[in-house]
């Protein structure tokens, strides 16, 4: 385990729906969904919810969900197996990738320079200098307010939570700065970061 890393266990909740846990069905549980802190030391929290459900092809199906929250995360994974111990290995395995995956590109961005942040920026400033002017003589309302909150967290995190909810831009509060910042997804494919100016 890394340096700084979490040393108390994850908070893992097993329920069954419209099943029976045994004992030794929630252990099992408990144990291998905690590793999940292992490899990524925000999460706080995780939901295991085991069920028998009619399956295509595989009759009853023994179906493992688990949704795990931390720092404004949420990961969210689902396995069906004949047998309820490889479902809950099986969906073990599929949020660890998960997590590695955004975790290496993490580690990627954190080696991008200070000038390449900056010009990142500054390319998103012209972009919307190059918006076309909005007629002022022209009706504007609000059709919609969306309000959440926003626990502070890093560029990194951000563009992670970004990548997992699928979305073109995140706002949210640099823990940094304490300063509310926007990533975004550039056309490119990479990303990048909107702060305000004093």
């Amino acid at each position: 385990m890394a340096k700084g890393r979490r040393t108390d266990p994850l908070h893992v909740i097993v329920q069954g729906k419209h099943l029976d846990v045994t004992p030794a069905l929630r252990e099992y549980a408990e144990e291998k969904v905690g590793k999940i802190s292992r490899y990524f030391d925000q999460v706080q929290e995780a939901q295991v919810v085991l069920s028998v459900e009619r399956r295509d092809g595989m009759g009853k199906a023994q179906v493992v969900e688990v949704t795990v929250w931390g720092d404004g995360l949420v990961l969210r994974g689902e396995e069906a197996s004949q047998d309820m111990y490889a479902s809950i290995d099986l969906v073990f395995d599929k949020l660890r990738k998960q997590i590695e995956k955004y975790r290496s590109k993490l580690i990627e961005r954190r080696r991008i320079s200070e000038s390449r942040r900056k010009d990142r920026l500054a390319e998103a400033i012209r972009a919307e200098q190059r918006r076309p002017d909005i007629d002022p003589e022209a009706e504007t309302a609000i059709v919609r307010t969306k309000r959440f909150a926003m626990k502070p967290m890093t560029a990194d995190d951000a563009v992670m939570q970004l990548e997992l909810l699928g979305h073109d831009f995140f706002v949210f509060r640099n823990s940094e700065t304490m300063e509310v910042n926007v990533v975004y997804r550039r056309d490119d494919g990479k990303y990048g970061l909107i702060e305000p100016e004093a």
